[in-house]
């Protein structure tokens, strides 16, 4: 026993000493570059930055590789983002809620209701990519690619159909997150911070009663098994995406640059279209474990909009700014009258 918990304990620390000794190595070593995700192991998310890595290895002859922390075994998305500040990791994949830390502006794709279809999501990103691009790489870092969470929704223990059912349950937030405090502000809303990993122990001690995320998340963090409602109102678009450290990404090979974009590129396109299918199917899954949907009336939705209407005027300017929020809906308003 004391053999094997002394085997333990060294590999533990050892572990540990290799994540914080281990740094990028440059020259003829090639490169390794630590990724840090909340993405469980054994996700789709998991298994298409492993194909990326295999890819990235074999097109760069084992010059370039990724080492994948998944799990939130780095802690929650701000901690992952103070650990890529200070150098201890070189990326990070993150929702747009992590991503607005690094350049703001990617706020604007969080804003309840923005968008009714992911056809929306397409057009907006395809139409502001470079805009958004730009933006990383004037803070000091490089947009691998985009990924996305999909739709977020509410899921309970207790029934929620209206803004009165929130005001009366206990109400998770997301810890440092700026958009969903002036929401929950906004309707009188006393939430409860906590960081993703902490969710489903909250959901089991009853701390928290009302969660939110995609169908899909709730499956892979397991919250699904703790919640009993589900509400039928996509509140979000949670987009996502991978960056690196500029100053990183530029000590490696030009040739070797375009190896990991176009890898990147091709891997997150399609786990963006896997992404939406385990999102329709995850529903599925819920019911079938005895969740129940909950249906909205329409004036119960209105008055989730005109809240967040409000919610979203406090913030303008300071989140994001209007000229932005502008083009998002010019872009929409045109596609939806059948433009491109």
């Amino acid at each position: 026993m004391r053999t094997g918990s002394s085997i333990k304990i060294l590999g533990l620390s050892l572990g540990v000493f290799l994540f914080f000794t281990q740094s990028v190595a440059g020259g003829e070593k090639g490169s390794l570059i630590k990724l840090g995700t909340l993405a469980p192991e054994g996700s789709s998310w998991m298994k298409t930055f492993n194909t990326i890595n295999t890819e990235v290895m074999k097109k760069t002859g084992n010059r370039v590789q990724f080492r994948i922390y998944p799990g939130g075994i780095l802690g929650d998305e701000m901690d992952m983002l103070r650990k890529l500040k200070i150098g201890q990791i070189q990326g990070v994949a993150l929702t747009s809620a992590g991503l607005s830390t690094l350049f703001k502006e990617m706020d604007v794709l969080q804003i309840p209701f923005l968008f009714q279809t992911y056809e929306e999501v397409d057009t907006v990103l395809k139409k502001m990519d470079s805009f958004f691009r730009k933006g990383f790489d004037d803070n000091g870092y490089v947009l691998l690619g985009w990924s996305e969470a999909g739709f977020v929704y509410l899921m309970s223990t207790v029934p929620v159909a209206s803004v009165a059912d929130l005001k009366k349950a206990k109400v998770w937030i997301w810890e440092d997150s700026p958009m969903s405090k002036a929401i929950f502000d906004e309707a009188g809303v006393k939430a409860i911070p906590l960081t993703v990993p902490d969710v489903l122990v909250g959901l089991q001690t009853g701390l928290v009663e009302v969660i939110y995320a995609p169908p899909t998340a709730a499956i892979s963090l397991q919250w699904f098994t703790k919640v009993k409602y589900f509400t039928d109102v996509p509140l979000i678009y949670l987009a996502g995406g991978v960056v690196v450290k500029k100053d990183i990404f530029r000590q490696i090979p030009q040739t070797s640059q375009n190896f990991i974009l176009e890898s990147f590129q091709q891997q997150l396109d399609q786990l963006k279209i896997i992404t939406r299918n385990e999102n329709r199917d995850a529903l599925k899954v819920m019911v079938k474990n005895g969740v129940k949907v909950i249906t909205s009336s329409k004036d119960q939705i209105d008055e989730y909009k005109k809240l967040s209407n409000k919610a979203m005027g406090h913030i303008s300017g300071q989140a994001f700014s209007k000229k932005v929020l502008e083009e998002v809906t010019s872009l929409l308003e045109n596609y939806r009258k059948g433009g491109k």
